[in-house]
């Protein structure tokens, strides 16, 4: 029993010198502090640049005074055929399922950022460039006239182009040399830019002025809409997002001066709408296909719906042929031409 004890004790003691063996071990000892490296670059340095008050708050401001931002249009959000383009929540819907709710929304929301914006596909803007987190940057078909024909800018415009693009198509000859309006918001509606500016669209009638080749407007093969509607401002109240066109972006290409309107095209236009006042539909009792801007429900002569087409098509495009100078002017020409 005696030998068990001193065993155990002589364990004990050597268990402890190899307990301060370890502690005292030197390579235990932190060292001195090294050198401080240089602070990287901050990580939300590139974020701040463009989500700051100070970034943000003249875009808010310019956003304010634009088309998309005034009026109620969002109120037609309600109905199925309308909300992709005239509430928030239809276009959201559009872009990431394929389309907006045929039921409409109970309360749709106006066009605001979050419409056009979500988030980034890439935050390595070096190599990826800045996408601005644009919802869309896809190539565009013409959905409600022509699905095989596609529009590309190439850049952030096709995001314009899923609204910016005609409704119907234009009139064609029901066999019988007639066409008949049924509705007092026949036309291409309020959006036939896309189609303006590529060159197509209208009704093309035959006379004296040619049909440019589709795609070939300087404006379509030189710039996009976010180059010319989007630029740095000229006094506050263009460009960004104000969506009007800017004379900085109009001045690199106009060295003397920012065309308004196409010359000659107000009086063409003026002359036209004269003509189709006087047109008398087929049962004789409606006189004037285009009454007061809108165009009235009836039959007409096919060519007498083609000439009121160009017309609407042209005013409704609201760039006074700037977008697309020949194809307009040959446009209400020959419209006037085959009227008069």
């Amino acid at each position: 029993m005696k030998t068990i004890n001193t065993l155990r004790t002589l364990m004990i003691l050597a268990s402890s010198f190899l307990f301060l063996q370890c502690t005292s071990d030197p390579r235990t000892v932190a060292g001195a502090d090294g050198i401080d490296g240089a602070d990287g670059v901050d990580g939300t340095a590139s974020c701040v640049a463009c989500h700051s008050n100070s970034h943000l708050d003249p875009i808010r401001s310019a956003y304010a005074i634009s088309g998309h931002a005034t009026g109620e249009s969002f109120i037609r959000g309600t109905n199925g055929s309308c909300a992709t383009c005239h509430a928030n929540e239809g276009f959201i819907d559009f872009v990431d399922l394929g389309a907006a709710n045929e039921d409409g929304y109970e309360n749709p929301t106006p066009i605001s950022c979050t419409t056009c914006h979500d988030k980034h596909g890439s935050f390595d803007f070096t190599n990826d460039g800045n996408d601005f987190a644009l919802r869309t940057f896809a190539p565009v078909p013409l959905r409600l006239i022509n699905p095989d024909y596609i529009i590309d800018h190439g850049d952030k415009s096709n995001n314009c182009v899923n609204c910016h693009q005609p409704r119907r198509s234009d009139p064609t000859d029901d066999g019988t040399g007639t066409f008949e309006i049924t509705s007092s918001h026949w036309g291409p509606h309020h959006s036939p830019q896309s189609t303006v500016l590529e060159g197509m669209g209208g009704s093309h009638l035959a006379g004296s002025a040619s049909y440019p080749a589709v795609g070939s407007a300087a404006h379509r093969s030189g710039s996009s809409c976010v180059q010319c509607h989007m630029g740095e401002t000229t006094n506050g109240s263009d460009g960004s997002h104000s969506n009007y066109a800017t004379t900085n972006a109009c001045t690199a290409c106009h060295t003397s001066g920012a065309p308004s309107e196409v010359a000659g095209l107000a009086n063409d236009l003026a002359m036209l709408e004269i003509l189709l006042g006087n047109v008398v539909s087929q049962d004789g009792t409606i006189t004037g296909i285009i009454h007061d801007g809108h165009p009235q429900v009836g039959t007409f002569t096919i060519t007498e719906a083609q000439a009121a087409w160009n017309y609407l098509t042209v005013v409704e495009d609201q760039s006074n042929g700037v977008h697309n100078p020949a194809y307009t002017k040959a446009l209400i020409k020959n419209s006037i031409e085959a009227l008069d």
